[in-house]
């Protein structure tokens, strides 16, 4: 089925009666809901993702004033802002794309289609400094939060930290931020994805604790780098849902995205690897999105830790160092048989 498009007429209609950042912001609402844009690139409603665009657009905070919302815009504002509202309604272009800029745990990141926009629920757990939840029964409940692992010290910070398949080097960024006095590095196979990686890691002026490392997966870093946290958001959509994709995903780099028949072409061999690279009270978080069922019937033996989200989002797991060497037999054994 053909998208829904927004006429010039109406884009000029709302030029010449619309006056106001809230008329604007209202109108961009409609205008979004009505041409049934794909939200989840950042934004998960209408409001949400017609703020961004509006607010963003005159330079403006998101948490401003909001008597700020009835002022008025000049002509050429308002142009600029319908010119954006065109271009994410009929080119189905994602907004972090068109403002170049995703917030990723409550930071500006610079993004353009050289990476994947940031938006996984991965960012909760660097918030609360990888704490998380657990829903699989495997950890005890204690004041209603459940604890890492019994493996893993409840006051477990990391010193050094991997972030596999860094993209915009969010997670990289974020996890120096979460632990200050961590080395952090972040690895990628896309020299293009690096160098956007390498814009924010300067603008966050993190250049001396977050180090850059293209490779393929780990093929590049030596197994003599030992990491207490290994954290990943690498491809992992499969073949069925990647002939499915909504128009905004197809703006995002397909090898940031595809990952094989089944979505685990990169995690079955994330997980071989990672035991020579984890520390011996190291943990592994990896984050799988759908493919998560897949993960579970090849593996049915294998505990994995499936974490629980608070602000939404599902997919992914933590396994200890421990864990990792202990079911690594049958990780190898399921690649093979894979290729």
């Amino acid at each position: 089925m053909d998208a829904i498009t927004i006429e010039r007429e109406t884009l000029d209609e709302a030029v010449a009666h619309l006056h106001t950042i809230r008329d604007f912001i209202r109108f961009g609402v409609t205008s979004l809901r009505a041409s049934e844009v794909h939200l989840g690139q950042g934004t998960e409603d209408y409001f949400a993702e017609s703020s961004a665009l509006i607010l963003q657009t005159l330079s403006l905070d998101w948490s401003g004033d909001d008597q700020i919302l009835d002022s008025r815009l000049l002509p050429s504002e308002k142009e600029k802002i319908v010119e954006l509202l065109a271009k994410r309604i009929n080119d189905r272009i994602p907004l972090g794309y068109l403002l170049n800029v995703s917030y990723f745990c409550n930071q500006p990141y610079y993004v353009d289609e050289r990476v994947l926009i940031p938006r996984s629920p991965i960012a909760e757990l660097i918030n609360n400094r990888f704490a998380p939840v657990f829903t699989d029964g495997l950890a005890t409940i204690v004041d209603g939060v459940n604890r890492l692992p019994p493996v893993v010290d409840s006051a477990f910070v990391p010193e050094r930290i991997l972030d596999l398949c860094t993209g915009s080097g969010c997670i990289a960024i974020a996890c120096a931020y979460a632990f200050e006095d961590a080395q952090v590095d972040g690895a990628d196979l896309s020299r293009d994805a690096l160098e956007v990686a390498s814009i924010n890691v300067e603008h966050h002026l993190k250049d001396n604790q977050v180090s850059l490392i293209q490779s393929n997966l780990f093929e590049k870093i030596p197994p003599q780098q030992q990491y207490d946290l290994i954290v990943s958001n690498p491809p992992y959509v499969d073949a069925s849902d990647m002939a499915d994709l909504p128009q905004e995903f197809l703006h995002e780099p397909e090898m940031a995205l595809a990952a094989g028949r089944d979505g685990l072409d990169l995690v079955k061999q994330i997980l071989i690897k990672a035991p020579e690279y984890l520390s011996s009270r190291g943990l592994l978080v990896v984050e799988v999105g759908n493919s998560e069922w897949a993960l579970r019937q090849l593996f049915p033996k294998v505990p994995f830790h499936w974490l629980h989200f608070t602000q939404g989002g599902a997919g992914v797991f933590a396994l200890t160092a421990s864990e990792c060497k202990q079911y690594h037999a049958q990780f190898v054994a399921a690649q093979a048989l894979s290729e």
